[in-house]
């Protein structure tokens, strides 16, 4: 039986975009791809590109809003909301606001770019 991982350091996901991206568990940070767990804060004005990922998505807001288009449709989610996106959707993940967003990321299999089929 193995003992339990405590992560008292996650990865710090280099970014261009001034996005805080904490992998706590992941292929970045301990190696596993089977699922990988990730604190985000993303700044005021932030977007990243298109995407078609092939994981399932789970992101759980702690605070601020954060806006989703999923397949051609827009989502909102604010702080105690989540949102499942599922793999093969057609997703774009953004924060218009001028306040910062605060959530996790969960994915399964494990985030990655190769995964992540960004346009």
């Amino acid at each position: 039986m193995q003992d339990p991982k405590i992560q008292k350091n996650p990865f710090i996901v280099p970014t261009n975009d001034k996005k805080l991206i904490e992998e706590h568990f992941g292929q970045a940070s301990i190696g596993g791809d089977k699922i990988s767990i990730a604190h985000m804060i993303a700044p005021p004005n932030w977007s990243e590109p298109f995407q078609n990922p092939d994981f399932d998505e789970h992101t759980l807001m702690v605070r601020g809003n954060l806006k989703i288009e999923v397949n051609n449709k827009q989502f909102e989610i604010t702080k105690g909301e989540s949102i499942l996106v599922y793999k093969g959707s057609r997703v774009q993940y953004f924060n218009p606001f001028k306040e910062s967003a605060e959530y996790w990321s969960i994915c399964s299999p494990a985030f990655s770019i190769k995964l992540a089929n960004r346009e």
